[in-house]
């Protein structure tokens, strides 16, 4: 696995934990907006993991 690779890889699982923190303080604040912003970015991080996970693939 390259740096660059690995990089991606880190900085989307950083986005996915700042948005489950997101949704869970919208939650116990009954921030609706809030709390569909963290479950959007769980599912930008989502999306790009799985497209790392194709370059990955077609890596080997």
């Amino acid at each position: 696995m390259t740096a660059m690779g690995l990089d991606d890889k880190l900085s989307n699982t950083g986005e996915d934990l700042k948005g489950k923190a997101k949704e869970a303080t919208g939650k116990a604040r009954g921030d609706e907006s809030q709390e569909a912003e963290g479950k959007t970015d769980q599912s930008k991080s989502d999306l790009k993991q799985a497209g790392e996970k194709v370059k990955d693939a077609f890596k080997k």
